[in-house]
């Protein structure tokens, strides 16, 4: 199985120890390694999938834990780089009683926004079926040129590009400067995966099939859409289909989109689904990689942090999934 590559922010989450309350409210913090791209990375490890991370984490504690964590994941830290101009980031998080998430971030600057293009060789895509990014490392930092060079790589070497906004509007200056950086890469994806409060944000339209109809028309070949209690969605040039979320007992929201995306492209990845193959996928197929993927984040929403499950606890959570 080809290797899916994951670049972006690396970070320590503090989880709550309390729920249901606000952020100046909570008195004890778990740590927990996170940052999407690597909850995404991690996802397709578990799963026994291949995956790398590129990123940079300060010469710091919390950056030797979150690779000890990577690592224990089974994801290679080859192009993770430390550096000394920076530490690693921090993010504090509060949660309500249904377990959504309030951020405060303190990374001003962090190691990551430091990863520079020139840090990005050709040999980290041998063997790339996708790389994924998303939106918090694209701000105004030698990082955001790291991505440009990484996706540039990863068209050259025939893999998919996924792109995930994962908006987070209190790292920018403002929403507008988000909106417009988050526009100006979707022309790079072949597959873009929104959360359904992040639609019209990202796109300028409130109604689901119209914005992933845009999305198509730009460029794009598959749109999947998360609804959290409501569901999820994918729409190509060809069909669509439309999944069910699963009842299960909330504990905590974090990394339930990037369980979801990092098991899609597991699927695409072990069925060997490149980049033209995404507009030729069948309804019932696409019906079938949402299940599995609503299946598997449900297992993540269930624990506190962005914990991923192996494919063997997905089996024995649910036995009907298909491999």
């Amino acid at each position: 199985m080809k290797k899916v590559v994951a670049i972006g922010e690396l970070l320590i989450d503090f989880v709550p120890q309390q729920k249901g309350c606000a952020l100046d409210e909570v008195t004890h913090f778990e740590r927990v390694a996170g940052g999407a791209p690597a909850n995404v990375a991690a996802a397709v490890a578990r799963l026994g999938g291949s995956a790398a991370m590129v990123s940079q984490v300060g010469e710091d504690a919390f950056g030797t834990h979150i690779l000890k964590v990577l690592k224990g994941n089974g994801v290679d830290t080859s192009a993770v780089f430390r550096t000394n101009r920076a530490n690693t980031g921090l993010a504090f998080v509060s949660l309500d009683a249904t377990g959504n998430r309030e951020f405060s971030f303190f990374r001003n600057p962090s190691a990551d926004l430091f990863l520079d293009e020139s840090q990005i060789k050709p040999e980290l895509f041998a063997d790339c079926a996708a790389l994924h990014f998303c939106s918090v490392d694209l701000v105004d930092w030698p990082v955001r040129g790291a991505h440009r060079r990484a996706i540039a790589l990863a068209r050259e070497a025939g893999a998919l590009v996924s792109f995930d906004p994962n908006v987070r509007l209190p790292l920018w200056d403002s929403p507008a400067e988000c909106q417009a950086t988050i526009r100006a890469f979707l022309p790079s994806a072949d597959l873009v995966k929104l959360s359904d409060d992040e639609v019209e944000f990202v796109t300028g339209c409130a109604d689901e099939r119209v914005a992933a109809e845009q999305l198509l028309a730009g460029g794009c070949k598959l749109v999947l859409i998360t609804r959290g209690a409501n569901g999820s969605a994918v729409y190509t040039k060809t069909t669509e289909a439309f999944a069910d979320t699963l009842s299960v007992p909330v504990t905590d929201t974090t990394g339930a989109g990037d369980s979801f995306i990092g098991s899609f492209l597991y699927q695409l990845t072990r069925d060997g689904v490149d980049a033209d193959g995404l507009s030729a996928l069948s309804q019932s197929q696409l019906a079938q990689y949402l299940r599995f993927s609503a299946q598997y984040a449900s297992l993540t929403v269930q624990h506190k942090g962005a914990v991923m499950a192996t494919l063997d606890q997905l089996k024995q959570a649910y036995p009907d999934c298909t491999e």
